[in-house]
């Protein structure tokens, strides 16, 4: 019992007590399993060096050293250009005795050089394949075969990187997330340089902090997203050289923005030849060798996490993409597939009792944890993002505390309200009541990724926010003087939806890049259905960089908001007060420190003279949604202070009624620029 009192996510939450034993029982059996495994090594940072010892590596003295795990091969040869892809004596493997299937190849310096292609001919009982090696940090496509193999990479010179000191300026936490090869406005595969040098710039002077990139383990179909991966120690090459991806990372430091990677643990690419499904012959290396194997909807492979060695991998491909490329830090995909034996399928999780069932993953459940605690040993100031939509209690909460460790999670459920909402509900039945809980109805120890759309809405067979809003319109009555009252709304409703959001953040905010001016379609990637086109895989920028385009207004109000919430330091931090909310009126006030913010969701009604219960003071506006600058009518006079009007009612408390004009569909932020004397009774 006195145990289970140390864990402050008990104290936290007393309707968790009742699974103390569960809690307490995941929280040693992390501590257990570090132990075992820095029992030699002395600390999971220590512990996590797999990839510096298998894989390919160029000794000191020019020669070189090559290693796997497969037990269950019974001969191993590298193969490749400078075999003529024969399996020739000088390169085979041989398995070093008492190390439960380590096999080993020490090689002349000149018998492989920088850029050579290669793979491993494994034969096992019953049977051989062509295999790229685990541990591969460069692989690459055939154009004309389309094949996979590793490429030997050791360029003559070192990146040399500028970033040192670089620390995230993360309060708070304000993301575009990307992806490499569809941010460029060519029909075509971006690439890292192009990013760097067009894109990140946009990112820069649209005052976000930090870009969340995906895609980068490599992965052999384009049009999974990156999330099939096959080498997970490998940066996509399809989007140009290792050396290209650390010149992005290292300008985006110079930018002062963090980089945070999109990394996959949660299951693999099934494909044999270039993953790692099969890659000794047997079927249970890397991955479960029963039922669970394969993943029910994804047609992918799930880890093993019980195994010693497949943490070893996955701990040690955290460290290298740190330590490698210089990441801050991951956003984990398919945490919940990853929390339940069922994946989290078809299941409600409607009370604590479906996190405390039995139906957990406890050897993953490890897994995070330990990652969460090596990730910050590494780098204290490294940022962690779980996309998890279960809600499982303690999942973004520090291990001392009980928790798994991640800094953050995704709130999953706020796009998703957006959808319903756009999809189910007139404009006039929008309730400030509903919208207020929603956007603040979370766990108060644990932070949050607060968005409004993501990739996932914006991919092909759903919509983007403002295709729902407008749909067709955005073809012919986006020009600016074009006064289609559709457009209209839609810009406006896009304006509210994403200030609402953004302003009840109690973690960080995130966007989807091109969102932030709303940009038109879906995203498509080349696939046999589509004839293999490029158009709807990629970003059309010129539409936001036209004067004549209504695009511009959404991208400045984009701007105009990320830059006063970034502006106050900690604002995801302060508490949020609600003043006001009429559900017949459709009008919202909160404040959070000196802000206020207003809004009027009603799509009819215009109220003049509004009363708000504000602390006593002037109010001055600092942002508009109606302001001409970002298409609205300019109704709002941001020049007008307000002073607060007494009430006796509420004067005990220090609310006096700040009174305002509200359109109809806009909203206003204010702040308090000089506190009211207190007034006598």
């Amino acid at each position: 019992m006195k145990k289970q009192q140390t864990l402050k996510i008990i104290k936290n939450d007393p309707w968790l007590k009742p699974f103390s034993d569960a809690i307490v029982g995941r929280h040693q059996d992390a501590l257990r399993k570090e132990a075992d495994l820095t029992q030699s090594a002395g600390s999971l940072t220590d512990f996590a060096n797999a990839h510096q010892y298998f894989g390919l590596h160029r000794l000191a003295d020019g020669s070189w050293v090559f290693r796997e795990w497969a037990p269950n091969a019974t001969s191993i040869n590298l193969i490749g250009d400078f075999s003529g892809w024969n399996a020739l004596e000088g390169y085979a493997l041989h398995r070093l005795p008492d190390s439960d299937g380590v096999w080993e190849l020490h090689l002349p310096a000149d018998a492989i050089r920088h850029g050579n292609f290669y793979k491993m001919l494994v034969k096992w009982n019953g049977g051989e394949g062509e295999r790229i090696p685990a541990y591969a940090t460069r692989v690459v496509q055939d154009p004309v075969s389309h094949l996979f193999s590793a490429q030997v990479w050791a360029p003559e010179n070192e990146f040399k990187w500028t970033d040192r000191g670089f620390t995230p300026d993360v309060k708070p936490l304000l993301i575009y997330e990307c992806h490499i090869g569809m941010a460029q406005q060519k029909e075509d595969v971006g690439t890292y340089d192009e990013f760097r040098t067009n894109v990140l710039p946009r990112i820069a002077r649209d005052g976000y902090n930090a870009i969340q990139i995906m895609a980068i383990q490599e992965h052999p179909y384009y049009g999974s997203f990156g999330y099939h991966v096959s080498s997970f120690f490998a940066a996509s090459s399809r989007f140009g050289t290792p050396e290209q991806l650390k010149a992005l990372v290292n300008e985006a430091h110079a930018l002062g923005i963090a980089v945070i990677m999109d990394i996959v643990h949660s299951h693999a690419v099934k494909n044999e030849n270039e993953g790692l499904g099969r890659l000794d012959g047997s079927y249970d290396l890397y991955f479960y060798g029963d039922s669970r194997r394969e993943h029910p909807a994804w047609d992918s492979l799930c880890f093993d996490y019980g195994k010693n060695e497949v943490l070893h991998f996955l701990l040690s491909n955290c460290k290298y993409w740190m330590e490698e490329y210089h990441f801050d830090g991951f956003r984990f995909d398919g945490v919940t597939s990853m929390l339940y034996y069922n994946h989290g399928l078809g299941q409600a999780f409607s009370t604590y009792d479906d996190y405390y069932n039995g139906a957990q993953d406890t050897n993953a459940i490890t897994y995070l944890t330990l990652a969460n605690k090596l990730i910050h040993e590494l780098n204290p100031n490294a940022i962690t993002i779980a996309e998890e939509m279960s809600g499982m209690p303690g999942l973004a909460l520090p291990f001392k505390d009980g928790g798994i460790g991640f800094d953050y999670r995704m709130a999953m459920g706020i796009p998703d309200y957006w959808i319903k909402t756009l999809k189910e509900k007139k404009d006039e039945d929008w309730h400030p009541t509903s919208i207020f809980w929603e956007l603040t109805n979370r766990r108060d120890d644990e932070k949050t990724i607060s968005y409004v759309e993501s990739h996932d809405q914006a991919l092909v067979g759903d919509k983007t926010v403002i295709f729902r809003l407008i749909d067709d319109k955005m073809y012919w009555h986006m020009t600016v003087g074009d006064n289609d009252m559709t457009v209209a709304r839609g810009i406006a409703l896009h304006k509210l939806i994403r200030l609402v959001t953004i302003a009840t953040i109690n973690g960080g905010y995130l966007n989807f890049m091109g969102n932030e001016f709303g940009h038109p379609e879906w995203i498509d990637f080349p696939r046999e259905g589509n004839g293999w086109s490029y158009k709807y895989a990629r970003r059309q920028w010129d539409l936001v960089d036209r004067e004549d385009l209504q695009y511009k207004f959404l991208n400045r109000f984009d701007n105009a908001m990320v830059e006063l919430v970034s502006g106050v330091n900690n604002f995801q931090s302060l508490a949020i007060e609600k003043l006001w909310e009429k559900d017949d009126d459709q009008v919202l006030a909160f404040r959070r420190g000196n802000l206020i913010f207003v809004f009027n969701f009603n799509p009819f009604k215009s109220f003049t003279g509004y009363g708000i219960l504000a602390p006593a003071g002037k109010y001055r506006p600092v942002l508009s949604s109606d302001a001409e600058e970002f298409g609205g009518f300019g109704n709002i006079d941001m020049k007008v202070e307000h002073l607060t009007t007494p009430d006796p009612l509420y004067q005990p408390i220090g609310k006096e009624w700040l009174k305002l004009y509200l359109p109809a569909r806009s909203a206003q932020v204010l702040r308090l620029s000089r506190r009211a004397p207190k007034r006598n009774k």
